[in-house]
């Protein structure tokens, strides 16, 4: 099973990720959604699975889309064969250090912790379980690219890819349509 994890899309998945998603069996997405449309966008095989982070909340988002919103859930446990894979955002004030350790400490029974919310990719394989980061799959604070991990799972182990593009300018729909009205930038367009 091919599983593609990936976070912090704030409203926009890049295309080319969501190219690479769709020969995925399972997607993740571990917060900092944005929106429905990132949502829609993923379309891996079998199912996404997505939780919300601290910018999914009701004032960033489409007033359509709050049921939706409403049923993401701040962590989700994944049953991939080889193993558990959770998932979190990682938005607590805490030094990277102290945080897997955290994670070590209270996910000890999985195979992988999965975090988004910094932005950075960061696969962290020194001992079980694993901790994963897969960095920022939009076009917000890259740090050298787009980026998304893809879990090659099997009972007998996973294997982790990493996939970091090059930066590449889109031109924003929304803020176009602002600019052409003078209206000032929504907190969604800030990001």
């Amino acid at each position: 099973m091919r599983v593609a994890v990936l976070a912090d899309t704030h409203g926009f998945l890049d295309p080319r990720i969501r190219d690479h998603v769709s020969q995925c069996n399972v997607a993740i997405h571990a917060g900092d959604i944005g929106g429905a449309d990132v949502l829609l966008a993923m379309q891996p095989r079998e199912k996404v699975v997505a939780i919300r982070g601290n910018n999914d909340i009701p004032e960033k988002w489409p007033a359509a889309e709050h049921q939706l919103l409403a049923t993401l859930p701040r962590e989700a446990s994944v049953e991939l064969p080889g193993g558990l894979l959770i998932v979190v955002h990682g938005d607590e004030p805490e030094t990277l250090q102290q945080r897997h350790s955290r994670y070590r400490r209270c996910y000890a029974h999985a195979c992988a912790v999965v975090y988004g919310h910094s932005h950075r990719l960061l696969t962290d394989f020194e001992e079980r379980p694993w901790i994963l980061n897969p960095g920022a799959a939009g076009r917000t604070r890259t740090h050298g690219g787009p980026s998304c991990l893809f879990i090659e799972c099997e009972p007998q182990g996973w294997r982790v890819e990493t996939l970091r593009l090059e930066p590449r300018k889109y031109p924003s729909i929304r803020g176009v349509s602002r600019r052409a009205t003078n209206a000032p930038p929504t907190s969604r367009e800030r990001n």
